[in-house]
């Protein structure tokens, strides 16, 4: 079709679609879903080959955040079953990464529920990036801690983090439906600090807490014009204790069309298939490989995620393969901010949500069970997502 090999030709040179263009890749109707899928894939092969990165999440601080993010289950006033837990030490925090880093992960992503860090807060982090990197001098640290103060991204950066991910999770003209107590503009400064002191901007979203393809369109080009290195997408996995606990509107196909208009807008950058892949994507994860060029490993912040060897069989079974350490994740022409590209935890609740968004488009009635909270590890000696 016309529009499909106008955005290949597009992704190919790096060119901005149009607006209207990216709605019609989410207007595309189920019998179109392989040559979408197809075309977007020419342009993930362009720049990324055929691997994928995997990256792993450590919650460094669980549950009792004060911000009241609507899909999170760590939000204020959460009812949530979650695991919760003040401050890992440096050595705990180390031991859990390693268990990712043993099952082929790249970048370990520091995670931690709340506002925003305090100076203290950044020494604690600063002490658990050195602990890692002790063990693992080749992994990168990609740190999600909220909002950031002046001077803490530098920090960071001293510290040894590579990167910085902080989601805006949605479109300017809806954020407020989703959070009061930040504004989406918020989001933005603390993605420009990391920029500022030098590490690798991961920034992403969540499809589908109500909004519409405008709104989809919207945040994906706000990235665009962000430009972090790396843009996580995470579909809302409705949790049972937080307001949209009955949000179930996505359908595999959805979230396959999603992905491509991510991918057409964000040609040369990472995508990562983030939380909720599991839950929405189901059977057709394999296709979504034909999209992104990156994802998790492991459980999530509050949600467990499919287990790390259906992953990499997965992977194999897909015909890629899984990226090295020794291989710089970003194009040559993106690679000078940071060694490779910028890992895409959660910020600081996203990382278990996914979402519903609009009607579901075909392929079934969609999901209406909640997910069950639970993590790996609870109630036992082993660290979170260990």
């Amino acid at each position: 079709m016309d529009l499909l090999n106008t955005l290949v030709e597009k992704g190919l040179r790096r060119e901005l679609p149009s607006r209207e263009e990216a709605l019609a890749v989410l207007a595309t109707s189920d019998d179109e879903l392989l040559e979408v899928v197809a075309a977007a894939g020419k342009v993930r092969r362009q720049w990324f080959g055929r691997r994928v990165k995997l990256n792993y999440l450590v919650n460094l601080k669980s549950g009792l955040c004060p911000e009241d993010c609507s899909y999170c289950s760590q939000r204020l006033g959460s009812k949530a079953e979650i695991l919760k837990y003040t401050w890992l030490k440096p050595d705990e925090a180390s031991r859990a990464a390693a268990a990712g880093v043993a099952g082929g992960a790249k970048r370990v992503c520091l995670v931690a529920s709340g506002r925003g860090p305090t100076d203290r807060d950044v020494d604690r982090v600063s002490q658990t990036i050195g602990a890692i990197k002790e063990q693992h001098a080749d992994v990168e640290v990609c740190a999600c801690l909220g909002l950031l103060s002046e001077g803490q991204a530098e920090r960071l950066k001293a510290a040894g983090a590579d990167a910085y991910n902080h989601n805006l999770n949605t479109s300017e003209s809806t954020y407020g439906d989703i959070t009061t107590t930040h504004t989406y503009a918020d989001r933005v400064e603390t993605v420009r600090h990391a920029q500022g002191a030098g590490l690798s901007a991961c920034s992403g979203l969540i499809a589908g807490m109500g909004e519409s393809d405008a709104d989809l369109v919207d945040v994906v080009f706000g990235l665009r014009e962000l430009d972090p290195d790396s843009v996580p997408v995470n579909f809302l996995i409705p949790v049972e204790g937080t307001p949209l606990a009955k949000e179930w509107n996505l359908t595999p196909q959805r979230a396959l069309r999603i992905l491509a208009m991510v991918r057409f807008v964000c040609p040369d950058v990472e995508v990562r298939l983030a939380g909720g892949r599991e839950v929405h994507l189901r059977t057709m994860q394999p296709l979504a490989l034909h999209l992104v060029n990156s994802i998790f490993l492991g459980d999530y912040l509050t949600t467990e995620g499919q287990e790390g060897k259906a992953d990499l069989d997965m992977i194999a079974d897909a015909g890629f393969e899984v990226e090295g350490t020794g291989t710089t994740t970003l194009p040559e022409h993106r690679a000078g901010g940071c060694a490779s590209a910028c890992g895409s935890a959660a910020d600081d609740a996203t990382a278990d949500v996914a979402a519903p968004v609009g009607s579901p488009a075909g392929g079934g009635p969609a999901r209406t069970d909640l997910v069950t909270v639970r993590r790996r590890g609870a109630g036992t000696d082993l660290a979170p997502n260990a």
